[in-house]
């Protein structure tokens, strides 16, 4: 990577819901107690969403595109392939670690603190609306991702389980 791309703006993208489409595999976290290896796993059959994969390559004119997600750091390798799979640009995941269970709005505000502290951080895409909501209160521009299908069992586990 050269030293005029570290200079570039970043954007954060989020992936679940954001840039995949994560109704296929609801029914995992319908059923109690929820089965979060069968949800993880059936992530690489995930299609994608066409709006945030327009917004994620559009960006790359005039920013460098990196992803955050709550997935857990045991599910990078299928996380990556598929990002490449469905052409979305190259640059750093960062996740979750597979023991921490805190909020999305808790772990994913780390990291963009971390972030922004070298880096400009142009914007965040991200569905949780709670995450845009503590995003925006430390001063972060938001775009809510709100072209996928509601997905009320995801939302929940996302705030109440601490898992994606």
């Amino acid at each position: 990577m050269s030293d005029s791309n570290h200079r570039r703006p970043l954007v954060v993208f989020d992936i679940d819901n954001t840039l995949a489409d994560t109704d296929h595999r609801q029914h995992f976290l319908e059923r109690r107690p929820r089965d979060w290896d069968g949800f993880f796993c059936a992530a690489p059959a995930d299609p994608p969403l066409a709006r945030g994969v327009a917004l994620a390559v559009e960006q790359t004119a005039e920013c460098e595109v990196v992803y955050l997600t709550g997935r857990p750091e045991r599910c990078r390798a299928d996380t990556e392939e598929w990002l490449t799979r469905h052409g979305l640009p190259e640059g750093r995941v960062w996740m979750r670690g597979n023991q921490d269970r805190r909020p999305a709005r808790t772990t994913k505000l780390e990291v963009l603190r971390r972030i922004a502290r070298g880096r400009e951080v142009r914007m965040l895409v991200d569905d949780d609306e709670l995450v845009c909501q503590a995003a925006r209160a430390e001063g972060f521009k938001v775009v809510l991702a709100d072209w996928a299908a509601d997905a009320p069992e995801l939302k929940t586990a996302q705030e109440g389980e601490g898992r994606t």
